[in-house]
């Protein structure tokens, strides 16, 4: 059977046509597939820290309390290395802000804290020093007597007794007692009614164990009075043995 041209150039189109087709495949199948999606980034930490109380006074203490997601690695200045969440209680010295670290694959995050420490108040002032003179003005009594009487008083037993506490108390002072007597009665008489009274009061003071070497005793009748005016208010002042501090 003879082959005609046609039927040759027909199966020329169609040997070109698979040809073509394989080509097409085997190019498609070298095609490399799509890259995959790159991972999600690390999510950042977050952190927070509070202190309760943040208002203190000295030597009381206060709780921190911190959270922090996302963190491998957490630390408090001053502390160091702490649990990713948590408190602690602290007791500062001195006002502080308290930073706190948090660490982890997404980056760094911090948080703050201030507590303030009240300082105590200033101590007073020490006392104004206060001489022994002074001590002996604020302290020792005089003693009064009766009029035309040189022995000591019952109402004065009291201040007798509080005069030799205090010169007890005080062995380096000396002292003068001077007898005084009011305006009646001649100078001679009143001189020596001071001489007595200024020596009832030495020989109490002796008797309740003041070394007589540290009294002296002086009488300046009714010289010097304290009171002028003539009445017996006024002269009851002035019949008295008087303590002098002796420098």
């Amino acid at each position: 059977m003879a082959i005609t041209t046609m039927t040759i150039a027909r199966w020329g189109a169609l040997v070109f046509a698979l040809g073509t087709i394989m080509f097409l495949g085997a190019c498609a199948k070298k095609v490399a597939p799509p890259p995959p999606p790159p991972p999600p980034a690390p999510t950042a930490p977050t952190a927070s820290l509070s202190a309760n109380p943040n208002t203190l006074d000295k030597g009381q203490s206060t709780t921190l309390t911190w959270q922090t997601t996302n963190a491998t690695d957490v630390s408090i200045d001053g502390i160091g290395a702490v649990d990713t969440s948590g408190s602690r209680q602290v007791t500062p010295s001195d006002s502080i802000t308290y930073h706190l670290i948090a660490k982890g694959a997404g980056g760094t995050q911090d948080a703050t804290a201030r507590v303030t420490v009240n300082a105590p108040p200033p101590p007073p002032p020490p006392p104004p020093s206060v001489t022994e003179e002074e001590l002996f003005a604020q302290n020792v009594k005089d003693i009064y007597f009766d009029y035309d009487k040189y022995d000591v008083r019952a109402d004065q037993q009291g201040s007798l007794q509080g005069d030799a506490q205090f010169l007890q108390q005080h062995p380096n002072i000396h002292i003068t007692i001077e007898g005084y007597a009011d305006e009646r009665g001649s100078t001679e008489y009143n001189l020596a009614l001071g001489t007595n009274r200024a020596d009832a009061v030495k020989n109490a003071l002796i008797q309740a164990g003041i070394g007589g070497d540290r009294i002296k005793t002086i009488s300046y009748g009714k010289e010097k009075p304290f009171c002028t005016e003539s009445n017996e208010s006024c002269w009851q002042q002035n019949r008295r043995g008087r303590f002098v501090y002796e420098k």
